[in-house]
């Protein structure tokens, strides 16, 4: 998610403003003295353990189930917007993000007969009320409805919960004490990402290391700019990096392992599916199945069953189909066939049009008559 960096210094008046409470009415003529002109909003942002949020936030308005860009939070969590008859003035977020979602309620309000609404923000706003949005959160709401443009406009605290354990490990905690510089970078570099200017984005994070070394979410995108340009063993170097600035962020994690798996060295591949799986045991299937295959090309087939197993377990809507196929190789190595026979068979019943699919049903049979042979045959 492409984040606008933090907010200026005009915004943060308004939002001083706002937080005095402070209502500025606009003069648009002497023959509309008593329309409403403007409101501003302020709040804050914070984790359910109150702490601030890792990352900037985004704040949407939502009315009648439809979801308005507003701002973004600065580093503190804290955000300030106005809204007029015309819209949301974005001055304190990203103006790209204005067409998302299509027109808004308010505008659809406004462009009736003036007649029509005397309170024309108060109005519009009766149903809305706004979220933050950050990946691996939900959101608590707050109503933004208010009687008149007199009202108290501060919405107080947007409380955020992680979904998952995993969720509060997919951000770092190193975010919050690089300095602004490394962050503005930082939120440079992203934009280049997301534009796929893989060079830019990838000196635009050299940068915010550079200006702070424990920039863990940093040193991850870096990998990541860096594989995209084909430098494969740069990217290992800078995931490597991010996992040494906080071993608590979790996702170098998975890009070392199957980096180490893709390559071919399993005791690599073993390391960093171990070291995965215990900072969350419970949340990641797939690292089950990397482990399981890199112990199984390091000939330790007892730690190779039992992780295919877990991941089974855990897999409980079958998205990951090649878990099965791992664990029907493992029993059928262990000449346990009629088992064997099995996950094979529900492998090609969760994916069918594999690429081996076809290589499967020519061995299942000979597989299945194995499992029905008297012992010892």
């Amino acid at each position: 998610m492409a984040c606008r960096t933090w907010v200026n210094a005009g915004v943060m008046l308004a939002a001083a403003a706002a937080a005095r409470g402070q209502l500025i009415n606009v003069a648009q003529g002497a023959s509309d003295n008593s329309s409403e002109r403007v409101v501003f909003f302020t709040g804050n942002v914070m984790l359910d353990d109150g702490s601030p949020p890792p990352d900037a936030v985004r704040i949407e308005r939502v009315c009648g189930g439809h979801a308005i860009f507003e701002t973004w939070t600065d580093e503190k969590g804290h955000f300030g917007f106005k809204v007029t008859p015309n819209g949301s003035d974005v001055a304190s977020g990203d103006a790209s993000a204005q067409g998302e979602g299509g027109p808004s309620e308010l505008n659809k309000a406004i462009s009736a007969r003036s007649t029509q609404y005397s309170m024309p923000i108060t109005q519009a706003l009766r149903d809305c009320e706004l979220r933050a949005v950050l990946a691996g959160y939900r959101s608590e709401a707050v109503s933004m409805a208010i009687k008149s443009t007199m009202d108290d406009a501060r919405v107080g605290t947007i409380v955020l919960h992680p979904l998952s354990r995993a969720s509060s490990l997919t951000v770092s905690a190193t975010t919050l004490q690089a300095s602004a510089n490394a962050r503005k970078a930082y939120q440079r570099g992203l934009e280049a990402a997301r534009l796929e200017k893989w060079d830019v984005a990838a000196a635009e994070f050299g940068k915010a290391v550079k200006m702070y070394p424990k920039f863990a979410i940093a040193w991850y995108q870096l990998g990541l700019a860096r594989q995209n340009r084909n430098e494969a063993a740069g990217a290992v170097e800078s995931w490597k990096e991010a996992q040494q600035s906080d071993p608590r962020y979790v996702k170098p994690y998975e890009n070392l392992t199957v980096a180490a798996d893709h390559r071919g060295d399993f005791a690599e591949s073993e390391k960093y599916s171990r070291l995965w799986l215990q900072l969350d045991p419970d949340d990641f299937p797939g690292a089950y199945l990397l482990n399981a295959v890199a112990n199984a090309r390091l000939n330790k087939p007892e730690e190779a069953e039992r992780s295919a197993r877990e991941g089974l377990r855990l897999d409980k809507d079958g998205k990951i189909p090649r878990i099965s196929y791992v664990l029907g190789l493992i029993l059928m190595d262990k000449k346990e066939y009629a088992e064997s026979a099995k996950c094979f068979r529900k492998y090609l019943e969760l994916a069918p049009n594999a690429n081996d699919a076809e290589i499967v049903r020519q061995q299942l049979p000979k597989l299945e008559e194995l499992a029905a042979a008297p012992r010892g045959k």
